[in-house]
């Protein structure tokens, strides 16, 4: 997460685009290890019917990041010409610094495992642990992963079912986060009018999952709870395709898309990673499942140049083709 800071301050840095291309790949390496460790850990800490509300309410600060990123992107971007550096450039700055600082701090603040954490007394380390032991069985976290328990993990197809899953759901939400200021601005915008209307559709993503993720958990249930949402961003992305001479409709559209696909991604997340039992395997599934998920980023940024604009089988809204 550090590492992660400090090269999106490189990113505000850079002189050129050799250099920029260079912070990128660097960025990439250093969240590759984020998000699946840190499912990894939320899995290790909750019973199967407590931490779906955990995995969406992580999941969904990428929405609330959305949502004040446009805020932060608009009132950042004022700072156009101090010191000599764009707008851009102080985005970069200032949000790699504070992601630092915090970095700094979850160090000495966040445990690895119930067995580490020193707030806790060792009654309740006991506690903690019986209560996970009955749900999920041993965990096995004191023996060290080895290069066998690797291939053993792979050698069950479910395994590969579970990488697959999230990529259909990286592709559209990659889609939409990529795409969404350019379709925002595309409905006649101004720039800094763009970044305020992206953020209610995040909001409204980041609100609508924790709802699923209540329900989810209480009903003890996935499968429905990954269906729905998915079938409202499919009604969401139809009205893009299809509508292109109402605003007001297709704006209403991105609700949905990013309603359903970041509600549902979550679901898809905790349902694979929770029902992998032991710390070899999760550990394993959890770094598979997001890894190859990713792949989806590849897919959803050479979407939009497989379909130039100007393509008479274009709708003439970027990232819709």
């Amino acid at each position: 997460m550090f590492a992660f800071g400090l090269v999106t301050i490189c990113q505000g840095l850079v002189q050129n685009y050799a250099g920029l291309l260079a912070t990128r790949f660097f960025l990439g390496l250093a969240e590759t290890g984020m998000f699946p460790g840190s499912f990894y850990l939320i899995g290790m800490w909750y019973k199967r019917s407590e931490a779906q509300r955990r995995y969406s309410f992580f999941f969904g600060s990428t929405s609330l990041a959305g949502a004040f990123g446009g805020l932060l992107a608009s009132a950042i971007g004022k700072m156009s010409g101090m010191r000599g550096y764009a707008g851009w450039r102080w985005i970069f700055i200032l949000e790699g610094v504070l992601t630092c600082v915090v970095a700094f701090l979850f160090f000495f603040m966040i445990p690895d495992f119930p067995e580490n954490a020193k707030w806790l007394s060792e009654d309740e380390r006991s506690y903690v642990k019986a209560r996970l032991h009955k749900d999920q069985g041993r965990n096995a976290a004191e023996r060290a992963i080895g290069f066998r328990d690797v291939v053993n993990v792979f050698k069950d197809y479910k395994i590969f079912v579970g990488g697959f899953m999230y990529l259909g759901l990286i592709v559209p939400a990659y889609g939409y986060a990529f795409f969404a200021p350019g379709i925002i601005q595309s409905y006649g915008y101004s720039p800094i009018s763009t970044q305020l209307h992206s953020v209610p559709p995040w909001a409204a993503s980041f609100t609508f999952a924790m709802v699923v993720a209540f329900f989810s958990d209480k009903l003890k249930h996935r499968f429905a709870f990954t269906m729905l949402p998915i079938c409202m961003g499919m009604v969401g992305f139809g009205i893009l395709i299809a509508v292109h001479d109402n605003r007001r409709l297709q704006y209403g559209a991105l609700f949905l898309v990013t309603m359903g696909v970041y509600s549902a991604m979550p679901v898809i997340v905790c349902w694979f990673t929770m029902n992998l039992g032991g710390h070899h395997r999760r550990a394993v599934g959890t770094a598979w499942q997001i890894g190859f998920g990713n792949i989806g980023g590849i897919i959803a940024t050479v979407s939009l140049p497989l379909f130039p604009l100007s393509s008479p089988k274009s709708s003439g809204q970027p990232g819709l083709t």
